[in-house]
């Protein structure tokens, strides 16, 4: 149980800083606006923010258990008892660095760790709410590299301080409003920096996977000064608004390349090589080659302001439930628990696919309002059960309305390619 604690505590850091994450967005939102710079998309930004609720949703389930791992490797196997000191917490913020450092690096080096991490490149945008778009398997992935820092005896609750720490670090990067910082580019990690990172251009693609501090990519050969503005995103655009499909579209893509290869070798390689590795007898490796900037169009939909309006609607009950959700989860016991994350992840594909024009989500938000209705009802323990049908009715209600409404304008999307 004090783990547990440990852990949701640990998790607050980042679920506590949601309204300065939304309050800074306001803010690069009115920059754009003064400027006269687009840098945000309604379709886009409910995108990421889709996926970075599942990861939230996701970590709800794993994270008692890294911690678990961490522990159990900090009290039976490390090699040294170190105090809880400055010293030691400076040497873990440097250790998690570094490993986050190579983590990162491998997770754009080897296609089943980059299955996971192209998540948070599929954005063609380059803003505030791209920060918040990540994969759901990640941190099942990322927690391995930091377990020695367990068996060198730095305890768990510092180890995931420390982590939560340097991730929200990197919130602020994600940002076109700030230019170069002088000095500062020298040691840290910067938007400058960041950008290099997000771009698809070839001299720009897997540059600068820093956490916190440069000095590793300089140190390890990684470095890309900022010189023109990148291209944002993948080199193949994802070309949908669904973060379910964001999440699983390269490991689908991973397992048709393995059964096209003949030798079993093969098979094994496609999920051990870098992103591009083909056999020779499928042609070979395929390197990045530069979009074109004259004809490059971002993808994008236009649906109407009808589907648009019922997708704001939602979006924020979705980020109120999502809230709920978030803070809650310890009380909501195992089967309310797994009913609500399972409503998250059909509310978000439900949103995704409508701004795509799709009218399958119809049938999904469908499904939704009414799933939605149910849980309620099965929360009628906690609250009156005269507030708790007030509030369905009010709330299905409302959304019917403007699913149908969005249901009578929804034809066929014009899509920019």
């Amino acid at each position: 149980m004090v783990g547990m604690a440990v852990v949701l505590g640990a998790m607050d850091y980042i679920a506590l800083s949601v309204p300065l994450f939304f309050l800074l967005i306001g803010v690069e939102l009115a920059w754009s606006a003064w400027t006269g710079r687009r840098v945000y998309r309604f379709n886009d930004f409910v995108a990421n923010i889709g996926c970075g609720i599942g990861s939230q949703v996701v970590g709800a389930f794993t994270k008692a258990m890294i911690f678990a791992i961490y522990l159990w490797v900090h009290d039976h196997a490390r090699l040294f008892t170190l105090p809880n000191s400055p010293l030691t917490w400076l040497a873990t913020f440097l250790l998690v660095d570094l490993l986050y450092y190579w983590f990162h690096r491998l997770s754009h080096e080897v296609n089943f760790l980059w299955a996971a991490h192209i998540v948070h490149h599929q954005s063609e945008e380059y803003n505030l709410s791209v920060a918040l778009r990540q994969s759901w398997w990640q941190g099942l992935f990322s927690f391995w590299f930091y377990i020695p820092i367990a068996l060198l005896g730095v305890h768990p609750v510092t180890i995931v301080t420390v982590a939560a720490f340097v991730t929200l670090y990197q919130f602020w990067i994600h940002t076109k409003a700030l230019g170069r910082l002088g000095p500062v580019e020298w040691l840290f990690n910067t938007p400058s920096h960041h950008r290099v990172h997000h771009g698809s251009d070839p001299k720009y693609i897997d540059r600068n996977h820093a956490g916190t501090l440069i000095i590793w990519d300089k140190l390890f050969g990684t470095y890309q000064a900022e010189e023109e503005e990148p291209i944002y995103g993948i080199t193949t655009p994802l070309r949908t608004w669904d973060p379910v499909q964001a999440n699983f579209h390269y490991y689908r893509d991973l397992w048709r390349l393995a059964k096209r290869c003949s030798k079993w070798q093969d098979k094994v390689r496609v999920f051990l090589k870098p992103p591009g590795w083909r056999p020779p007898e499928l042609g070979g490796f395929e390197a990045p080659t530069a979009k074109d900037r004259s004809t490059y169009r971002k993808f994008d939909t236009n649906v109407s302001t009808s589907v648009n309006a019922h997708v704001a609607a939602q979006f924020v009950l979705l980020l109120a439930v999502a809230t709920f959700f978030l803070f809650e989860q310890s009380e909501l016991g195992k089967g309310r628990m797994w009913a609500t994350s399972a409503l998250i992840v059909l509310w978000v594909m439900g949103l995704g696919t409508m701004l795509g024009g799709r009218r399958i989500g119809i049938v999904l938000e469908t499904a939704r309002i009414l799933g939605l209705a149910a849980l309620a009802f099965t929360s009628a323990d906690r609250l009156p059960l005269e507030l708790v049908a007030t509030v369905v009715i009010v709330v299905c209600t409302t959304s019917t309305v403007t699913l149908a409404l969005a249901y009578r304008s929804m034809a066929r999307p014009s899509v920019q390619r």
